[in-house]
């Protein structure tokens, strides 16, 4: 695990590149205002195509709100405009804390709308058993999907929170974790497992598919004997690790394809894929491409995790991943095709934006026909466009961060030491650096007008936290 714990085969043109994520974001979003799961879209590209009413110009002015939660939100909030809920009409926040208390929040008034418990989960509090998902929205807005510590994901009812159905997706929430957001796709809820801090096997990260109507695990393909389609005991299958823990989870391209990454694990070609890129089929049925590095035995045998972030979808043939061994790779999903095991071949790798390592979700941005990444390590943030099948450096700072986020052409980015900077995504300058307090893997998300990023770190077992929000 983690501390030691296609799209098509030819390049496209930005153009069609641009099209094919809406396509995508299409699928899953019903209002223009909505941020309505982890990365603004299915591809994870952190990057709204929404005017937000925020610029340059006005985003120093914005007031902070600090709304008091009943846990730590170690993760990200996501957004839903005008739905109703206790009879009402409501712009609302909705957020997972670290022991599985779901919250809905009011964006304008900032009060608690509802509080939704797992049964069974309020026992955990203080222990180490702990999720860091995101929730999403089902594309009807009247329900979400959230993870909770106790292995389950539930369907909750957006009006007043209640449970419409409740289904485990490990056999072993003691040792498999719920890390990563949930995804939502053509009546199915995508989710995947990882381990606990310090890797206490026995676990495997696998991905499961799941009925978004009645709960049901439709699908389950594990990254460790992969050749058991089946949600297994972890004690089952000799081979242990492989967590698939990125902060992005899993990446869906506009046919519903799954790419995940994977931690330390072994890895044989065949039924093994740890430290590994994968591109599943939308049911999650079978493998379509993949990819480890030549160095895989040594990537596992140093805790170096590929998966330690997920992949990142660039368009055309092109993805990347970064890792913990501090380099980010350019990869060819036309040679990565096929169930036979494919090592090396990486078409370019870059440092991390200050040579350490990267556990964040980079964002993907389509502007001026040039397609643009952002990522963030915890010692600096870096810029680069694709251009002649190249990653090219535009730019980079010693200011380190989480998950950034663009958004009106400004890029967002928290500090896990305390601060929101907002620089000009073009150029990188600073626009200004918004208040707030320390945290952990917390990233923003702005829609409607207002920005929003939780505080608080998962690893102090804390039962309490907060939901900064900026508007006018």
């Amino acid at each position: 695990m983690g501390f030691k714990s296609s799209f098509l085969t030819s390049f496209l043109t930005g153009a069609v590149v641009g099209a094919c994520l809406l396509c995508v974001q299409g699928q899953s979003r019903n209002n223009n205002k909505d941020w309505n799961q982890f990365g603004f879209d299915l591809a994870r590209t952190s990057a709204s195509t929404e005017a937000t009413g925020i610029t340059a110009a006005n985003v120093g002015g914005l007031q902070r709100r600090q709304v008091q939660l009943d846990g730590t939100v170690d993760a990200a909030p996501i957004y839903l405009h005008g739905v109703s809920i206790k009879g009402g009409t409501h712009n609302a926040y909705f957020a997972t804390t670290t022991y599985g208390k779901t919250i809905a929040i009011d964006a304008d008034a900032g009060t608690i709308l509802w509080e939704y418990t797992p049964p069974g989960t309020e026992a955990l509090a203080g222990s180490r058993q702990i999720t860091n998902s995101t929730p999403a929205a089902d594309p009807d807005r009247t329900a979400i999907y959230a993870a909770s510590p106790d292995g389950k994901i539930e369907k909750l009812s957006v009006a007043d929170g209640h449970e419409l159905w409740s289904t485990a997706i490990t056999l072993l929430p003691l040792r498999e974790k719920m890390d990563s957001p949930l995804s939502v796709w053509h009546g199915h809820v995508i989710a995947v497992t990882a381990g606990y801090i310090g890797d206490r096997p026995p676990y495997q990260g696998h991905v499961s598919v799941l009925d978004a109507a009645s709960g049901k695990v439709l699908h389950t393909w594990n990254s460790l004997c992969s050749n058991r389609q089946e949600l297994m005991k972890p004690d089952s299958c000799a081979s242990v690790e492989s967590a698939i823990w990125g902060r992005a989870g899993a990446v869906l391209d506009a046919s519903g394809d799954i790419f995940v990454a994977t931690g330390n694990g072994p890895w044989n070609g065949t039924t093994d894929w740890g430290d590994a890129v994968l591109e599943l089929a939308p049911d999650a049925t079978g493998l379509k491409a993949n990819y480890t590095p030549t160095n895989t035995d040594e990537l596992n045998d140093q805790d170096l995790d590929v998966g330690s972030t997920s992949p990142v979808l660039l368009g055309g043939d092109f993805v990347a991943q970064g890792g913990k061994d501090n380099v980010i790779r350019l990869l060819s999903l036309k040679a990565m095709a096929g169930t036979t095991g494919h090592k090396g071949g990486e078409l370019q790798t870059v440092p991390t934006p200050s040579g350490k390592m990267l556990f964040t979700a980079p964002a993907v941005w389509r502007q001026g026909g040039q397609t643009w990444m952002f990522a963030a390590d915890g010692g600096g943030t870096a810029a680069w466009t694709l251009s002649g099948g190249k990653l090219v450096e535009k730019w980079k700072n010693q200011t380190g961060g989480t998950s950034p986020v663009v958004a009106g052409g400004l890029l967002y980015v928290y500090d896990p030491k305390g601060g929101l900077a907002v620089y000009q995504a073009g150029t990188g300058k600073l626009v200004t650096t918004l208040e707030c307090g320390a945290g952990h893997w917390n990233s923003p998300i702005v829609a409607d007008g207002k920005i929003a990023v939780p505080e608080g770190n998962a690893n102090r077992r804390l039962s309490s936290g907060v939901l900064d929000i900026w508007g006018r």
